[in-house]
């Protein structure tokens, strides 16, 4: 969601560094996500006011002002409030740096995935290359450490780990593999 609001931003001229009209931006859009519409490779469709734009928020210009955006006390607010309602609906899976810790805290069950940030570049950089995307690997994994280092210190939501979440460390593990294992912690539940 947070990745949604900074792709609008940036194809709507608002500039990221406007709180503000960010916030007032993430309190006014209609973010959707839904099964996958597309056989792509994508795992859902992220919708932005009925726009698909489940691609495009994985770019690099999204990738770079994501942890500025998300750090802003209003949009926190606005989406948050959003994931919440989605989430106490029930039966339901939530992917996000702050959902154990703030948005859903009482929930069943908390897995925390983890991954080196050498493995998350290479994971990245091989989904961009797949899809036909020129990128460079060292800007990749510069990028993932800079957004680590800003979303655990930003003052607001922190990345962190909720001490009741279970955490897997996925670095030597394939996709099947981790999702054996998290149907495994659902299934024990």
């Amino acid at each position: 969601m947070y990745r949604a609001v900074t792709y609008a931003a940036l194809e709507r001229g608002v500039p990221v560094d406007d709180e503000d009209a960010i916030t007032y931006l993430a309190e006014q859009s209609r973010i959707d996500v839904t099964p996958p519409s597309k056989d792509d490779g994508r795992n859902y469709d992220v919708l932005i006011d009925g726009q698909d734009v489940t691609w495009e928020i994985r770019q690099s210009n999204v990738d770079a002002n994501v942890s500025l955006v998300s750090a802003y006390l209003g949009v926190r607010r606005a989406l948050s409030e959003k994931q919440r309602q989605i989430g106490l609906q029930g039966n339901v899976v939530m992917v996000g740096r702050d959902i154990g810790t703030i948005i859903l805290p009482e929930a069943d069950l908390k897995i925390y995935l983890d991954a080196s940030v050498e493995v998350r570049a290479r994971r990245r950089y091989a989904e961009l290359k797949a899809r036909g995307i020129q990128v460079d690997f060292e800007s990749i994994r510069s990028s993932i450490q800079e957004r680590d280092r800003i979303d655990s210190t930003r003052e607001v939501a922190p990345l962190r780990i909720s001490q009741d979440a279970i955490v897997i460390n996925t670095d030597n593990l394939e996709i099947e593999q981790v999702l054996n294992i998290m149907l495994g912690l659902v299934n024990d539940g």
